[in-house]
């Protein structure tokens, strides 16, 4: 579950992680009341408005800008609050603003001038290993320094036996090329952030920047935070943090139905019983020339029911020009499963105008194709997986 950047910082501060301090809105007159509450509790005279969506990049599309008067705050506040923002990240029509951060000014004057350095901590699925990445790179695309100065990008494998370890922490300050004061705020920064990491389940916590200010405090002005979904029900005060705004609306629906959906950018539909078969079904479409639609896993109890409403779910995405069916019976009956596909053609009617290939093999395999079959219904049955591929290849050429 993503969440935005406040949502992060929050959490972040909770583990004694510090942040730019911020206060979130969504309107003009509220970011305005912010921006005074955080001139009085902090003295900034001026503030940063972020627009608050699931992306990165931001500021190239004009959603992070500096305010120098409470007047500039009312004015980029009214002008991003609203906006479809568009950036790297976000779908080619942009992500609707619903809300900004004030955030207080950290880029102050003083003896020395701020630096800004990348930091993540994630899973190194190659390892099984958390792993702190780090770099001197702060405010960058990571990617692209990666790609143009990878010696630049520094990288800490935490063994899960004995968590971070304080020489590894002071590591990441050395290789940062910090000393003094500013060394020890990295090194307390590091750890309270690997804890927050761990002690949050999380998937993944992203800093850019990591801000040294110019007093050598050491601070998060920026947070992505993924949080591991199955580990939510440890959290349940997290759950409220979910913004289903932000989310692909066709996901929401097929989760609120316990369907396991993700929405792709493909011409065919999937539905499939099992990860591993919706995995090798998706291989199949692409080998047969069409691109997966979807990834759709109806479970080992794929009813009548269910089979209509993955159905309605797939049929609701317009780029969807065949549906592939590939069901195996274990603890799933295929004539239940067919009886699903049977209904979803008479209930839906005239709104199923692709074809459709079935593939049902396992318990009641033959007594499904047979009442497929006797339906009269303009469903293409297949027995085997490279017939279907086949099929699926015909009806697109």
């Amino acid at each position: 579950m993503n969440l935005h950047e406040y949502q992060g910082k929050d959490i972040l501060n909770s583990f004694g992680v510090k942040v730019q301090r911020g206060i979130v809105a969504d309107n003009h007159k509220k970011a305005v009341d912010a921006a005074k509450q955080l001139a009085a509790e902090t003295g900034t005279g001026w503030w940063v408005v972020k627009a608050q969506i699931h992306a990165g990049g931001r500021g190239k599309g004009g959603g992070v800008k500096l305010a120098k008067s409470l007047e500039e705050v009312e004015s980029i506040s009214k002008s991003i609050i609203g906006m479809m923002l568009k950036t790297p990240q976000t779908p080619p029509e942009g992500k609707k603003v619903n809300q900004v951060l004030i955030a207080e000014d950290v880029y102050y004057p003083g003896e020395s001038e701020p630096e800004e350095y990348y930091m993540s901590v994630l899973l190194n699925r190659s390892s099984g290993r958390n792993m702190i990445m780090y770099s001197t790179e702060g405010g960058m695309d990571i990617e692209t320094v990666a790609e143009e100065t990878p010696h630049l990008i520094f990288t800490e494998e935490v063994d899960p036996s004995t968590g971070l370890m304080p020489f590894q922490a002071r590591k990441i300050a050395f290789n940062l090329g910090l000393s003094g004061k500013a060394f020890k705020e990295m090194v307390r920064f590091v750890t309270a952030l690997y804890r927050a990491y761990v002690e949050s389940d999380s998937s993944l916590f992203e800093i850019n920047p990591v801000l040294k200010t110019s007093d050598d405090m050491v601070l998060a002005v920026d947070a992505k935070v993924t949080l591991d979904n199955n580990a939510l029900f440890r959290h349940k005060d997290y759950l409220d943090l979910r913004d289903l705004r932000e989310e692909n609306p066709i996901e929401v629906e097929a989760n609120a139905v316990g369907l396991n959906y993700v929405d792709l950018d493909g011409n065919v539909g999937c539905m499939v019983n099992g990860a591993g078969l919706a995995m090798s079904t998706m291989d199949l479409i692409k080998q047969s020339g069409g691109e997966p639609a979807n990834f759709l896993d109806v479970g080992g109890t794929a009813d009548a029911e269910r089979v209509e409403t993955g159905f309605r779910i797939i049929m609701k995405d317009p780029n969807v020009k065949a549906i592939l069916v590939n069901i195996f019976g274990g603890i799933v009956r295929c004539d239940r499963v067919a009886q699903g596909i049977v209904d979803a053609y008479n209930n839906l009617g005239d709104s199923i105008h692709i074809p459709i290939i079935v593939r049902l093999q396992g318990t009641n395999a033959v007594e499904a194709k047979e009442l497929l079959d006797a339906s009269g219904l303009d469903v293409i049955s297949v027995v085997e997986f490279k017939e279907a591929a086949d099929k699926v290849q015909e009806v697109l050429s």
